[in-house]
């Protein structure tokens, strides 16, 4: 079986501007932060972005990075409405394509599956309908005759997530509540990067939990990336919870300012230097 291990740059180096990218995790829990500011430390743009946004899309529209967005929803969840996203999409800096969960969720099946589409009957009689124009409706051929939304595959040319666990040959572990759509972001990607807070050996995935926690299957991914405390500021469970000060100082700070004091001072390692000494500092 193939090691798969790399660096979080060497991730970076093989995605190109104009890709249509996913990245994982939901809101401000489990983000795979450090491949997104890797992404930011290169020159890459021009990006689409599927994501249940948090502060991954925040960081990437401010830094101008974003072409399109689709999504259901850019949040830090305990602050309601992500505030970069925001300023960038009221400035008008990138396109919206946004659509209920469900049809999200539908459209990631669709593309994992390598369907066009799948029939969802979320979105019916809403103005999701009406703000997406380009999306279409399928009548049942059975006796039924329901109608549904045709819900197109969202395809990826990459996908970037981050779980818990995985060993080098890419069998990722997750062991919070919640999977998120992350298995699906790397089905329905051509390539999928899978961060870590710790590389395993096989056995020791299911040594101290159960088998279903084995959410990503090896001949779905690309590359393992080793990155402990590599969500922060988001949440991993159980390894740590959201950095809610550190949070609440990034949705205060104007971009340029943020980017300043925490992203422009040598890479990951001064990502974390320039966070422990803030919280060393502050008041």
């Amino acid at each position: 079986m193939r090691d798969k291990t790399m660096t979080a740059d060497e991730v970076v180096s093989r995605l190109e501007s104009g890709m249509t990218l996913g990245i994982g995790g939901w809101g401000s829990r489990r983000k795979p932060m450090a491949l997104v500011r890797a992404l930011l430390r290169s020159a890459v743009t021009d990006l689409t972005v599927v994501s249940c946004g948090g502060p991954d899309v925040g960081m990437l529209a401010a830094a101008g990075r974003i072409r399109e967005l689709v999504t259901a929803f850019v949040t830090l969840d305990s602050i309601p409405l992500e505030p970069h996203y925001r300023a960038a999409r009221e400035r008008g800096a990138l396109e919206l394509t946004e659509v209920d969960e469900a049809m999200f969720l539908w459209g990631l099946r669709a593309a994992a599956h390598r369907l066009p589409f799948l029939p969802v009957r979320a979105g019916l009689g809403s103005d999701v309908m009406r703000v997406n124009p380009g999306l279409r409706t399928v009548t049942s051929p059975y006796e039924d005759g329901e109608t549904f939304v045709a819900m197109p595959a969202l395809r990826l040319d990459a996908a970037l997530v981050h779980v818990g666990r995985a060993d080098r040959r890419g069998n990722g572990q997750y062991l919070g509540p919640d999977p998120y759509f992350d298995d699906l972001f790397c089905e329905a990607a051509d390539a999928a990067y899978v961060s870590c807070e710790r590389i395993v050996d096989t056995a020791e995935l299911t040594k101290e939990a159960a088998p279903q926690t084995l959410l990503i299957k090896r001949h779905t991914v690309t590359g393992v990336i080793e990155t402990p405390h590599g969500a922060h500021f988001t949440s991993c469970a159980p390894d740590y919870g959201r950095d809610e000060v550190f949070q609440r100082e990034y949705a205060r700070l104007p971009w340029a300012e943020f980017t300043g004091r925490f992203l422009d001072g040598g890479g990951e390692q001064g990502y974390r230097a320039a966070v422990r000494t803030w919280h060393g500092e502050r008041p």
